[in-house]
């Protein structure tokens, strides 16, 4: 599986960004995907997960209620909305796959992608 991330940028505070992760692969609808960050200085974090079929999502304490992941199987996508974007968000986000069918944690990803950097001005 190959993913690419896209639709990183510099954002305003309070301001909104949709990230786009494109995947390879037929077994795609049968993968959970997530949304992880990493800040200068710091761990990287888990930011959203969604189950195999899109109906079951996570998400770090960080950003609920501000972020939302969706994953469309027939377009073979992953996505990340973030709205009321803080300081705090600033980071480099990666889209991950896992061959596990539900999953939370980074440690159970399998493939990753290269980042794509939002920055969040205050």
């Amino acid at each position: 599986v190959q993913l690419q991330a896209s639709g990183g940028g510099l954002v305003q505070a309070g301001g909104s960004l949709r990230l786009s992760c494109a995947a390879s692969g037929r077994t795609f609808s049968s993968y959970a995907m997530g949304w992880f960050r990493q800040a200068p200085g710091k761990e990287r974090e888990t930011v959203a997960t969604v189950n195999w079929s899109g109906s079951t999502t996570y998400y770090g304490d960080s950003v609920k209620g501000r972020f939302t992941i969706s994953k469309d199987n027939a377009k073979n996508m992953v996505y990340l909305e973030m709205n009321s974007l803080k300081p705090e968000d600033t980071a480099v986000y990666y889209c991950a796959a896992s061959s596990r069918p539900s999953v939370r944690s980074e440690y159970g990803m399998d493939y990753w992608g290269k980042g794509t950097q939002v920055t969040v001005s205050s």
